[in-house]
């Protein structure tokens, strides 16, 4: 099947999955992961109308970017970065990108705000948080997310959009949905001191319904589009 009859069968799920919780859907965004694709397959999901493509790797959304811009530069796409990082990689993410949704320490929200261009509009960024408690997923605790996002909102060149969860996998529908309404209820928390976000950037290909039906304003989705990922190349 096509990359563009794979994202019709994508939005016409989201279309499903937000009818069935009572909203309209156009209130969920759909963000395609493209991480192990190369810029042909980004192109093909641009010429079938997608637009905001997400990066799991700084190289990688980098040498994408360049690549996309000198084959197809009428192509306006926006780029979400949407992996784990580092300090000393934030400046190309600051410079290149306009969301990053993983932002879980003060040091790489100052950074950010530090290296944004002037010329560029304040970088949409995402706090991620670990809502699963484990040792392995990167995210701020729950309850240290308040005092982060008060920080966070003091930084020039940032603007706070909301929060990000990965939780962890599990099969069960009335499961999946626990660690999104926690995501949910925190972002209720951050509106009751004050801090206004407007988007909750959760849930994946295999938990995508669960959460739609919590309130996800963009969802990630990779594997339902481009196919299954081969990480050996």
């Amino acid at each position: 099947m096509t990359i563009s009859a794979q994202l019709d069968q994508v939005r016409a799920s989201i279309a499903e999955a937000a009818q069935h919780a009572g909203r309209n859907p156009a209130s969920v965004a759909l963000l395609a992961v493209s991480k192990t694709f190369g810029p042909r397959a980004v192109i093909e999901a641009a010429d079938a109308g997608q637009r905001e493509f997400g990066e799991n790797y700084v190289q990688e959304v980098l040498e994408k970017i360049a690549a996309v811009k000198a084959s197809r530069p009428d192509l306006a796409l926006v780029w979400h970065f949407i992996g784990p990082l580092q300090s000393n990689k934030t400046r190309a993410i600051a410079e290149q990108v306009d969301w990053v949704h993983s932002v879980d320490r003060l040091k790489i929200a100052q950074r950010l705000s530090d290296q944004r261009p002037v010329h560029l509009p304040p970088l949409n960024i995402c706090l991620q948080v670990n809502v699963s408690g484990e040792a392995s997923k990167r995210g701020v605790r729950p309850d240290e997310l308040l005092a982060l996002a008060a920080a966070v909102t003091g930084l020039p060149r940032l603007r706070l959009r909301g929060l990000m969860a990965i939780p962890e996998p599990v099969a069960d529908p009335v499961l999946q949905r626990k660690p999104f309404t926690q995501l949910r209820q925190l972002q209720q928390q951050l509106r009751a001191i004050g801090i206004d976000t407007d988007t909750l950037s959760m849930g994946m290909s295999a938990d995508m319904a669960a959460a739609i039906a919590e309130g996800a304003t963009i969802v990630r989705i990779g594997t339902s589009i481009f196919g299954q990922r081969d990480y050996a190349h």
